[in-house]
């Protein structure tokens, strides 16, 4: 993977001929029998066992969670004639158990895991991430040991996850834009095994034969074609120890890896395509083949990707999104182990001129050999990317994951070639590199053409990779952070609770890796009366705040944020110990100070119109609104109200400048306000700098919460008709008097995460996913209100539009069940283990607790709170469990809104 997919993928290696020393590691010990040591670089050290199996060690005490990563080297790429989407549907069956470990995913939910498998081009990984300790490590691992082999893959469970991995290709072809670039990988590809994307071809999805399944199972899914990485809070020794106890004991095997030799061709002509589909946007686009990742070019080529395609920063953003031809413009790319795709792309209003756009898209891309990136434009995009290397090896459970893209090319340590290679790319290598590739034979947008004058673009073969590593040296790490307990009893010990000027402050200082910290600030803005009829104008205000300031444009601002180091938004962000100072004078000013520039105004102005028409026929879209509307007890004007689509526009298109200027000017201030800022940071020099930034700045404008009412709403079953859309969508709600500090709020809390909030394992799931393949997505939610007692009980579904009647009446069934039969004790208990070990998960994150100090300031409350709650769920009882669902919950008062192809479903009916 190159520099295009960077920020797709969070992290990309870039490779060059640069020479591979090994690092000593920070610890060491004796590998046992048989298990050899690899190389080694900045904390992570590989280990390779007899059978072919690699393993990575990257321990860190900085987080108390464990990473457990394996990637087997098998992807799209390696399917046959009629098998295209095996390798995504057979990562699904993955999670279908084995004779050992019959309920995997009730087993994750036990125990608070955050897992999911992942599917791409050239490789397919399953991750697990959990609260470190013993018991969590030596169950993920045996799992993995045991589903590399003894996975069931049968029949029974192909039939029902066939429809699943059905509705999830239907979803993706709702959307215009997953649609064409489909069609144009297509199309640009006549033989290679990237031209198909990896949710494959749905009669391929239909109809595979399960013996095809196991025989790509049994051929790829052994100890040889595996990595697996282990990251976080752990003993190395012990831990490499189990895994050669078992792993090692799965035998190596016989058979031989397939070979692929196919080469695609080079381009001879430029080609067009069209997608005509009902739509409310425009879409243009042009794509050029490149070199594979592990070639030099492709490196570089990854910088004129941002110059170009970046917004605001980029060229075509301003050529193309400034001048009002385009609301917006992307660019990617998509490479791998061999030759992929550079794409660059606009999104143009329903009804306007398109063919404008498509010349001055291409007359940019393919003229920017002749006009060289500057050196401002090169430093802004190093930048970023080596900001984007230093925020993923802080993080081990981050960059664990994304090794999985890496190792696919071929060697983990690409990672680090990459991050030394962005620093030495120049201007004149971008501009020769795109001259070679970004030409009119290498397009995807014509027709043949006879010609005399071909331009044809040969892609280089990919070096070796002993080549690309023979230069590379790795430098040594220097990143330290304290082992810190997240229970609420730290928290509150650790953090200091204290008010600077007009606002509380909590300050919870800790070190880091790489010295990071999460700042969190809670402001308040009107209160029921003065914000009636405002529209728009909230919205947009605060939309133009990163837009242009008394001393920065959009471009410069931009660039101080990368300068900082900041990550997030503005009231919610991320830096680092050096940057903290200077990161909130910066945010200060931005909230101070915005300059409102028309030119920017008019922009978002026509991006927000653009994407409301887009959500006029999407079913999500037109389900909430229809239901947010059955719902709504508020009048027009009221900020709780709920609005139409032609509401939303019409208020869009009201709002002026002045308004927004006004609304900035009276409703603006920190005055009352609750920051919060966890991690590395000094607080005797921040405190007082927060007063000074942030402590004095009253708003004219009162402020009050703005509670909301609770209302019985008679129930109402509406169907929606959106033509032409693959997949439909299912949405039932009900109102709830209900209050956090409800006696019966822990027992709901725990009834719905039994019921539809517990993922695959929950009741919704497996009936309507699991067992009946109806949906790739079900759920339910719950709510009840931190200031007043309106709550609600929400379910929500995807499924094709001929299905949605039996989602609908599985979903029936199910409530009728639990209200009938009650939840048994062992699901209780499943409940209570899954969710205590999500909360502490979540406390392990600085900008977690970050956003819950802020929170319970607000409410008058501390992380005691948190910490009663829980004792409040350890306590509820089973009898307790079932008469709270029962109280609460009545099927008769639920709404339900269906959205869907009403063609599709009458003629499967």
């Amino acid at each position: 993977m190159s520099l295009i997919s960077f920020k797709r993928a969070l992290v990309a290696p870039i490779v060059a001929g640069l020479a591979f020393v090994a690092a000593t590691p920070a610890w060491s010990f004796a590998p046992p029998k048989g298990v050899v040591q690899g190389p080694s670089v900045e904390g992570i050290t590989e280990y390779r066992l007899p059978n072919g199996l690699k393993v990575l060690l990257f321990p860190d005490a900085s987080r108390p969670t464990i990473t457990v990563n394996m990637t087997y080297l098998v992807g799209s790429r390696h399917e046959n004639y009629g098998e295209t989407g095996m390798a995504h549907l057979l990562e699904h069956l993955m999670f279908k158990g084995t004779p050992k470990n019959s309920d995997i995913t009730r087993q994750f939910s036990e125990r608070g895991m955050d897992f999911n498998g992942t599917t791409s081009l050239d490789r397919t990984n399953y991750y697990e991430v959990f609260p470190a300790g013993n018991g969590n490590l030596q169950w993920a691992l045996q799992m993995e040991a045991d589903r590399m082999t003894h996975s069931f893959i049968s029949k029974k469970d192909l039939d029902s996850e066939m429809t699943v991995v059905r509705n999830e290709y239907e979803k993706g072809e709702n959307s215009p834009t997953n649609v064409l670039m489909k069609r144009m990988q297509a199309t640009s590809f006549d033989w290679h095994a990237y031209g198909r994307p990896t949710i494959g071809n749905k009669s391929d999805i239909e109809n595979v034969k399960i013996s095809n399944l196991q025989a790509f199972y049994r051929t790829y899914y052994q100890p040889d074609n595996a990595v697996l990485l282990v990251a976080g809070k752990f003993d190395p020794d012990a831990t490499l120890g189990t895994i050669s106890r078992l792993f090692g004991t799965i035998p190596k095997p016989k058979r031989t890896l397939p070979q692929f030799w196919t080469e695609e061709p080079t381009q001879d002509g430029e080609r067009t395509f069209a997608v005509r589909r009902q739509g409310d946007v425009q879409i243009v686009a042009v794509a050029y083949k490149v070199p594979s990742a592990l070639h030099d070019d492709s490196d570089v080529l990854s910088f004129a990707s941002s110059i170009l395609g970046d917004s605001p920063t980029g060229r075509l953003h301003k050529l193309l999104v400034d001048s009002g031809m385009a609301s917006q413009v992307f660019s990617y790319g998509q490479t791998g182990y061999a030759p992929g795709l550079q794409y660059f792309g606009a999104v143009v209003k329903k009804g306007a001129p398109l063919e404008p756009v498509r010349e001055a898209l291409t007359r940019a891309v393919e003229g920017f050999a002749q006009h060289p990136p500057t050196k401002e434009e090169m430093e802004r995009v190093r930048r970023s990317y080596l900001n984007e290397y230093d925020r993923s090896l802080n993080d081990p459970q981050r960059v664990g994951v994304a090794l999985s893209d890496v190792i696919s090319l071929g060697d983990w340590r690409l990672f680090f070639v990459g991050r030394d290679r962005v620093k030495s790319v120049t201007a004149e290598q971008v501009a020769a590199a795109s001259g070679r590739y970004f030409k009119r034979d290498n397009r995807v947008t014509g027709s043949f053409i006879p010609t005399d004058d071909a331009e044809r673009a040969a892609i280089p073969a990919a070096p070796k990779l002993e080549a690309v590593l023979k230069d590379f040296k790795p430098s040594a790490s220097n990143l330290t952070a304290e082992t810190f307990e997240p229970t609420q009893e730290n928290i509150m010990k650790r953090t200091t609770v204290t008010t600077a000027g007009g606002m509380q402050l909590a300050l919870l200082p800790k070190k880091n890796r790489g010295q990071t910290v999460s700042v969190n600030l809670r402001q308040h803005i009107g209160d029921e009366k003065n914000l009636f009829d405002k529209g728009e104008v909230p919205g947009l205000t605060a939309a133009m705040l990163m837009r242009g300031t008394s001393k920065f444009n959009r471009v410069q601002l931009a660039d101080e944020f990368e300068r900082l180091k900041i990550s997030g938004g503005l009231t919610h962000f991320e830096t680092t110990r050096e940057n903290l100072p200077e990161a909130l004078k910066l945010v200060a000013h931005v909230l101070k100070e915005p300059s409102f520039p028309a030119a920017e105004f008019e922009q978002l102005r026509q991006q927000t119109l653009v994407g409301l028409e887009a959500s006029r026929s999407e079913p999500q879209s037109v389900a909430a609104r229809a239901l947010g509307q059955h719902f709504n007890i508020y009048p027009r004007g009221d900020v709780r109200a709920a609005t139409t689509l032609e509401e939303d526009i019409a208020d869009v298109k009201r709002a002026t400048l002045d308004d927004l200027k006004a609304f900035h000017r009276d409703y603006y201030g920190t005055v009352p306000a609750q920051v919060a800022i966890v991690g590395d940071f000094d607080p005797g020099t921040i405190k007082p700098l927060v007063e000074q930034l942030f402590g004095h700045w009253q708003a004219t404008q009162a402020v009050a919460p703005i509670l909301s009412r609770h209302a019985d709403v008679a129930p109402v079953k509406k169907t929606i008709d959106t033509p032409d859309k693959e997949n439909g969508v299912y949405l039932a709600r009900m109102n709830l008097k209900l209050n956090v500090e409800d006696p019966d709020y822990p027992a709901l809390t725990l009834a719905n995460f039994i019921f539809g909030e517990g993922g695959l394992k929950s009741r919704l799931m497996e009936r309507i996913r699991q067992k009946e393949g109806l949906s790739y997505g079900v759920g339910s939610h719950l709510a009840g209100g931190d200031l007043d007692h309106a709550g609600e009980f929400v379910i929500s579904a995807i499924a094709a539009p001929q299905n949605l009647r039996r989602v609908d009446q599985a979903v029936q069934e199910e409530l009728a069940r639990a209200l009938k039969d009650g939840f048994t004790k062992a699901e209780l208990a499943g409940a209570k283990s899954g969710l205590m070990q999500q909360r502490i998960q979540n406390r392990s994150d600085d900008g977690t607790v970050a956003s819950g100090w802020t929170a319970y300031l607000y409410r008058g409350r501390t992380f005691e709170w948190s910490r009663q709650f829980e004792n409040k769920l350890m306590a509820v009882t089973l009898p307790e469990l079932n008469a709270a669902f029962r109280k609460a919950i009545d099927p008769a008062k639920l709404s339900v809104v269906m959205a869907g192809d009403q063609r599709k479903a009458g003629a499967a009916n």
